[in-house]
């Protein structure tokens, strides 16, 4: 989510078929997020960096895999009711009222009872599973944020987060990149280039309020105001908490660059300078 900029409602029902296969030699792989997931019907590409790509394939292949296979073994995927199954190897669609339809126009409860065909027996289609092997609802990973910063408080660590700010940190972090790159862009090129370069590569805020999946690119013009406090924090950061007065420094600090007491007349400095 902090990489992609999902909506929990989003990233919690993708499925497979939305999780693109990666092939290493590629930084972003680019996957449409249908309407009937998105918010507001926001349909839009999301990117998925390469690094974790390869962590949520892993997590398929292993995690998953497991949950998967005890749920077999129990007969758990028998009892879905009102099941709705992908059986052809080809075709994401399920039978669905008397004619087909695409997973793409599958709703988030609809995705909750979507199993697929595989060599080895049935299975979700949803990307995220429990360790019952069941897809994970929206209650369950808002249980999961909440109990974390629980257990942080418990023990003492400074950490709190809920999944919107994971978003919002892939917004202000995203804006950053792209408003310095973009920056760095313009002021080397002429008139004529730098207008060819915003018809090309647009503007970073508008590309981020697609990403975000925002109706207009006021709502996220509030990403501008954080990285203008971020970058007050930053600065004041390397003022420091207290300035130390040169007259106060130890025998042993005292270089020959002393700075004179200001109380103290410019021919009686020259002469502490030469002493020292």
């Amino acid at each position: 989510m902090i990489r992609t900029g999902l909506r929990l409602e989003e990233q919690s029902s993708l499925t497979m078929f939305e999780l693109p296969v990666r092939d290493g030699f590629h930084g972003y792989y680019r996957q449409w997020l249908p309407a009937a997931i998105a918010k507001f019907g926001s349909a839009r590409n999301i990117y998925f960096p390469d690094s974790v790509l390869r962590d949520v394939w892993s997590y398929v292949e292993i995690d998953r895999a497991a949950a998967v296979a005890a749920a077999r073994a129990a007969g758990r995927y028998e009892c879905v009711v009102d099941p709705l199954i992908v059986d052809h190897p080809q075709r994401a669609a399920v039978r669905l009222g008397g004619r087909w339809v695409g997973v793409e126009r599958l709703n988030p409860g609809q995705r909750a009872r979507l199993l697929r065909c595989t060599p080895g027996g049935l299975e979700p289609a949803a990307l995220w599973l429990g360790e019952d092997g069941l897809a994970l609802g929206l209650s369950a990973w808002k249980s999961m944020f909440r109990r974390g910063s629980e257990r942080c408080a418990r023990l003492g660590v400074a950490v709190y987060c809920h999944a919107h700010m994971l978003r919002h940190s892939f917004a202000v972090t995203t804006l950053e990149h792209l408003q310095r790159g973009h920056l760095d862009a313009l002021g080397s090129l002429d008139a004529q280039q730098r207008r060819h370069y915003r018809m090309v590569f647009g503007d970073p805020l508008d590309w981020v309020r697609r990403r975000l999946g925002h109706r207009s690119v006021e709502t996220t013009q509030k990403y501008l105001h954080t990285l203008a406090e971020l970058e007050m924090e930053t600065r004041m950061a390397l003022v420091g908490d207290a300035w130390e007065d040169p007259r106060l420094l130890r025998p042993a600090d005292v270089t020959t660059e002393t700075v004179a007491d200001d109380t103290t007349d410019s021919h009686s400095t020259d002469d502490q300078t030469r002493t020292q």
